[in-house]
């Protein structure tokens, strides 16, 4: 079962779900791991935007997870280099209240990410 769907609480319904970009196969970590590294990565990863809150889940073993309230978040930034434009990744940052400062790299379309957390206001 997925992260995000053991947390979800009643009422509570997925809006959007990113994914990691597929650059992340084409890096010397990839190579050296024979893909498995990304693999592992990439099936261990959720990144869900709900009607509520924002969850982020990253990692098998060691587990990070952030979990935040729509209404405690002051902006979801996205920084993107010149590749990062051109095939459509970046790193998203959610900035809550009180300074919570969490930074997630190669997001596939990002900008759609922070669309999405964007409009749920207009919902």
């Amino acid at each position: 079962m997925r992260y995000v769907n053991s947390v979800l609480v009643a009422g509570e319904e997925v809006i959007y779900r990113a994914k990691l970009h597929w650059k992340i196969y084409f890096t010397s970590q990839a190579f050296r791991s024979l893909w498995i590294s990304p693999l592992i990565r990439q099936i261990t990863s959720e990144f869900v935007i709900t009607n509520k809150r924002i969850i982020i889940k990253t990692g098998f073993i060691s587990r990070k997870t952030l979990e935040m309230n729509l209404s405690k978040i002051e902006s979801v930034n996205v920084d993107q280099e010149t590749w990062g434009r051109i095939l459509g990744y970046g790193t998203i940052t959610i900035i809550g209240t009180g300074g919570t400062k969490e930074s997630f790299p190669d997001i596939s379309r990002p900008l759609l990410f922070r669309r999405k957390f964007q409009e749920r206001d207009i919902m």
